[in-house]
């Protein structure tokens, strides 16, 4: 883990947001805080971090609006999000998927658990595929992987960062079926306990934006998913 990743932490907690810069200045990152989702949003424009671990529940603007914020805005797209949510919280985990966030951890939580699940996210975002072609195109369905953009019959498509990458997972290995398993290993860096729910959604989510080249994307009953070269 490098010294240059910053790691901005978003908790109105005071002990547990000092605890949390406390662990994650040890392991060399570099950390800023904040005690509501207005500071932060106002901080970034001058600083922009690697990551960011969002508490949900945030007094004033919550964790949700906060990630709708950093998902609206191109100049935020590498960001990473790492929610921290309650258990009794599952269908706004859900929403916080569905806008882009890359995972979320539970409370009470290790905090080395959080460290470890930070950087897989942060080398997943590191990772490159020096052989991969910059534009990849199946019918009507253009991807453009350094730009991060789809298109569908010449007109732009919006996916979120965690869209995009699972689309990007499934074309990488176009005709070969994924688990779900698999999918959470890959697009969210390992098995974590990410419900099958979950990934449906997305998968669900990813078709209805793809329109009619959602066919490109196929449910193998029993197994998982896969992006085929010639959908019915």
């Amino acid at each position: 883990m490098t010294m240059t990743n910053k790691v901005f932490i978003v908790e109105d907690e005071p002990d547990l947001r000092d605890t949390l810069e406390y662990n994650f200045e040890n392991e060399g990152f570099q950390v800023e805080s904040f005690a509501n989702g207005e500071s932060f949003i106002d901080f970034i424009e001058k600083k922009k971090p690697n990551l960011v671990v969002l508490d949900l529940m945030l007094p004033g603007l919550s964790g949700i609006d906060v990630c709708r914020e950093l998902r609206s805005k191109d100049k935020y797209d590498d960001i990473s999000v790492i929610m921290l949510t309650a258990k009794s919280e599952e269908i706004d985990r859900i929403v916080g998927f569905e806008l882009g966030a890359d995972d979320y951890v539970t409370k009470p939580f290790s905090v080395r658990e959080l460290i470890l699940r930070v950087k897989a996210v942060l080398k997943r975002g590191e990772r490159k595929s020096d052989n991969m072609e910059v534009q990849r195109q199946f019918g009507e369905l253009k991807i453009d992987v350094d730009s991060h953009e789809v298109f569908v019959n010449d007109e732009q498509v919006s996916l979120t960062a965690l869209e995009f990458k699972l689309l990007r997972q499934l074309v990488d290995r176009r005709g070969r079926v994924q688990s779900r398993d698999q999918l959470l290993s890959d697009v969210w860096g390992y098995s974590s306990d990410v419900t099958t729910r979950t990934v449906d959604t997305h998968i669900k989510r990813l078709r209805e934006k793809l329109g009619d080249m959602g066919k490109y994307v196929q449910t193998i009953r029993g197994v998982g998913y896969k992006f085929t070269r010639t959908p019915e």
